[in-house]
């Protein structure tokens, strides 16, 4: 299974802005799978937070996704969901945008890995 998924590769994901998800796109993140759903979601003023809910459950769910990349405002939106998931994979990386500061007190996994350490072990 191990060496399939190295041959096969794995995707990065992005939920953010319009800036935000056409500059991975224009590295080469994009990807449309064999159902035609692509593997970035673009948010403006006018998305629902259902929408941004459903697309990151949609994406936790796929098994040729392994990094979700969302930008931290939009991260705020759906912070109960984001709590809620504990597995690893895919592993949930909160970015900022071009209008939002990344804000590491907001950073619910950044919060969970520091709770796994002690002072003392960062020493």
């Amino acid at each position: 299974m191990a060496l399939h998924s190295a041959i096969k590769g794995k995707l990065l994901s992005v939920i953010g802005d319009e800036d935000t998800c056409v500059g991975f796109l224009l590295g080469g993140v994009g990807e449309i799978n064999k159902n035609r759903h692509p593997n970035f979601m673009v948010v403006d003023k006018n998305t629902a937070v259902s929408e941004i809910e459903d697309c990151f459950k949609r994406f936790v769910k796929r098994d040729d996704i392994d990094i979700i990349l969302i930008n931290q405002n939009c991260a705020e939106l759906i912070r109960h969901v984001i709590d809620a998931h504990t597995s690893p994979v895919p592993a949930i990386l909160e970015i900022p945008s071009k209008d939002h500061p990344y804000d590491p007190t907001k950073d619910s996994i950044l919060r969970r890995a520091k709770g796994m350490f002690s002072a003392e072990d960062l020493k």
